[in-house]
């Protein structure tokens, strides 16, 4: 297919000609006629002939129409989301031309001009050029709040907005502008809320308007979200049936309750259940893109091989009977033995590369790895997926059937905003390689639908939680699909909804130090599981149970991620000496204290404006925030090699360092509290603690003064 768009450079009527458009194409017009009428233009339509003086031609199909068969078009960029922009003049001067193979590509080189005409203020001034899609899977990973993984009022909150079309329409309308082409939508068991099996009709609990309902929405939700040119994929974890099924039959009982780490229901019952849904479905929801599964939860006892074959006989086996190609996920084994844990082994990695090899499907395989395990937004650099390091078994030699997917998940910041397109450039710099097929963006223990954490106010401009965290989507998004996309698009974006000459590239600095504080913090202590990390709130897993303060024996002790990173027991043994290439304590302390340095003094410049409106004081909060909890960080690394330097040396000015510096770190621990309290709800519901708050923190931040005080030497008793 191909795509044209011709635009005028200077008009105070534009004129628009669609010779046959679609519904993609439609999306990008209808933003850029919202451009044009809030810079006072006239939008037109007329009919599609080049003598018609239109000054915008919009043209897909297999061949140019007649209007323009007498005009060479452009040479068609290869790829169905690339777009060119040129220049273009048969008979309106100084036009551009957007010209594409597909009409996803017309759609986003529209968007694209409409960005450009926002930022530069003429359509003279739009560059030409050629823009091609970098990875061809940019998708969003949203777990739904029923039948969810895990349960708590943090996710089941959502339950409301989450069944409203209009919030999904705002949802994906966001992932279309941002560029984002694929929505993920997981819980463990989907399919009651979309189909009463013919053979088990027991399964689904709604009576027919009940699930007619339902039905109504799933097929408008997948229909919105092609007309924006985005895929839907439902993926679960097995082996789940929903609890009427269950209860009818005596069987995967572990459903009843949503229990997932348990024993794998091997039983022909439930498989034929599985594979009968998964084809039904396919069958009734044309416009549902593929499906994804887990070989994790829900199979305890199983072996590799087990899993594998149950996959073969039922998803498999299922998608090959539908009437229709569907694309499937298929996420790398969570676990190399019998349990549940998360484990890795090179002989699993084999096994599994030969059952992908075996698969034919129409296109690639996605297969999908948490990169750095559930703490995505740590290094740049893939250290491990879950369960421990990869060997380099799937992409040695490159896979002809499947492409990698990696999962950049975010367990580490609801509440605070965060924007760092430096350390997006360098992640996809370091991972993006040929066999990579994408990346899945998104959290397991937050769903960014009812905003639930803000406090409200008159300067609160946005509806719900993904609003308020733009910048993130807007960053990942349009990096995902060129990770040339300049900072000042970044920078424009900020300007345009905070205003003031220079305001948007203070900003944007701003964020890029402000947001350096979670991804420091989880290069330098180690997360692996949801539980062991949330970053914003100093948080990690103890006894096997997470929401518990990060203390300051916890912090000496605790591993790093990057390898390059030293601790600070480590970094004490070896004598306060650091290796070339390797990074100490100390280091990171002072890296953080110039971080929020440079966010203060940003901030107050920004402040020092003629006018901050409440808006944008909101956001000039959540970067204080972040410059604070890098100064507690800062000041509890100083205080952690002290104090471990007494434990071991005995000297006492090293003990009166360690309570200073613990002290200070009470202090800025206040400021962080002070700073998030005053915009956000006084306790935010966290999936590990259900009345989290940083204020209520505060007793465990001074206990560490309390422990460095009462601290003695090794080899030394209290008292002695």
């Amino acid at each position: 297919m191909c795509a044209g768009l011709l635009l005028t450079a200077q008009a105070a009527v534009v004129r628009v000609a669609v010779a046959s458009g679609s519904a993609r194409v439609e999306f990008g017009l209808v933003r850029l006629e919202r451009e044009l009428l809030a810079r006072g233009d006239t939008f037109q339509r007329v009919a599609p002939t080049l003598d018609s003086a239109a000054e915008i031609f919009v043209v897909v199909g297999d061949e140019p129409t007649a209007a323009l068969a007498r005009h060479p078009l452009p040479e068609l960029p290869s790829g169905p989301e690339d777009f060119r922009i040129s220049r273009f003049s048969p008979g309106v001067r100084g036009a551009l031309m957007v010209t594409a193979r597909e009409d996803r590509g017309a759609m986003y080189g529209l968007l694209d001009v409409t960005e450009q005409l926002r930022m530069r203020g003429s359509l003279d001034r739009v560059p030409t050029r050629l823009v091609r899609a970098r990875l061809p899977f940019r998708a969003i990973k949203f777990n739904l709040p029923w039948m969810s993984y895990r349960r708590s009022e943090a996710l089941q909150t959502h339950l409301e907005t989450c069944r409203d079309l209009g919030f999904w329409e705002a949802f994906l309308d966001m992932m279309a502008e941002n560029r984002f082409n694929a929505l993920s939508l997981w819980n463990l068991h989907p399919f009651p809320y979309l189909i009463r099996p013919r053979n088990f009709p027991e399964a689904c609990s709604f009576d027919d308007a009940e699930l007619a309902d339902w039905q109504h929405f799933w097929k408008s939700l997948f229909r919105m979200a092609k007309d924006r040119g985005i895929d839907t994929y439902l993926v679960n974890w097995n082996i789940f049936v929903s609890p009427e099924f269950a209860r009818a039959h005596g069987v995967a009982e572990s459903s009843l309750d949503g229990t997932f780490f348990c024993e794998g229901d091997t039983s022909e019952l439930v498989e034929r259940y599985t594979r009968e849904s998964v084809t039904q479905v396919i069958e009734e929801y044309p416009d549902l893109t593929g499906l994804g599964i887990t070989l994790g939860e829900g199979m305890g006892g199983m072996t590799p091989e087990e899993r594998r074959d149950w996959l073969q006989r039922t998803f498999i086996a299922g998608i090959k009977a539908a009437g229709r190609p569907v694309r499937f996920i298929h996420r790398a084994p969570l676990s190399a033995d019998q349990g549940s844990g998360g484990s890795v082994s090179k002989s699993v990695e084999r096994m599994t590369r030969e059952a992908l090899e075996e698969m034919e499907f129409d296109e690639p395989v996605l297969v999908e790895f948490k990169y750095n395990w559930s703490h995505g937004h740590s290094s740049p650099k893939l250290h491990m997926v879950h369960g421990g390091p990869l060997t380099d078994t799937y992409w040695n030699p490159p896979p002809k059937n499947y492409q990698v997917v990696w999962t950049v998940r975010n367990e580490d910041f609801f509440v605070l905003r965060w924007g760092q397109p430096d350390f997006i450039r360098e992640f996809l710099m370091n991972n993006a390689h040929d066999y990579v097929g994408g990346c899945f963006i998104g959290s397991e223990c937050y769903i960014p639908a009812r905003e639930y954490l803000h406090a409200g106010g008159s300067h609160q401009t946005w509806t719900y939680a993904f609003e308020r965290q733009w910048l993130f989507y807007h960053m990942w998004g349009r990096l995902l699909f060129d990770p040339a996309t300049p900072d000042e698009v970044f920078a424009g974006e900020l300007a345009r909804r905070h205003g003031g000459v220079g305001r948007g590239e203070r900003l944007l600095e701003a964020w890029k130090h402000a947001s350096q504080t979670p991804l420091t913090l989880a290069t330098f202590f180690k997360g692996t599981w949801d539980g062991t990390l949330y970053g914003e709130g100093f948080l990690t897993a103890k006894g096997g149970k997470a929401g518990k303060f990060i203390d300051i024996d916890s912090f000496i002790d605790h591993p790093t991620l990057d390898p390059n990173y030293l601790n600070i027991s480590e970094f004490v043994a070896s004598g306060g000496r650091v290796s070339e290439g390797r990074i100490g304590p100390l280091d990171v302390a002072r890296t953080l204290a110039d971080e929020a340095d440079r966010v203060f003094a940003l901030t107050s410049s920004i402040r020092g404006d003629r006018e901050v409106p409440p808006t944008l004081e909101c956001e000039l909060k959540d970067l204080e925030s972040w410059a604070w909890l890098a100064r507690y960080i800062d000041a509890k690394i100083r205080g952690g090699v002290a104090l471990e330097r007494f434990r071991q040396g005995g000297d006492p000015a090293q003990q009166k360092q360690a309570i200073a510096a613990l002290e200070e770190a009470v202090c800025h621990w206040r400021k962080v509290a002070d700073a998030i309290s005053s915009h956000y709800r006084p306790t935010v519901p966290y999936q590990f603690d259900g009345a989290f708050s940083w204020l209520r923190k505060l007793p465990e931040v001074l206990r560490d003064v309390q422990i460095a005080a009462g601290a003695t030497p090794v080899g030394h008793r209290a008292g002695d």
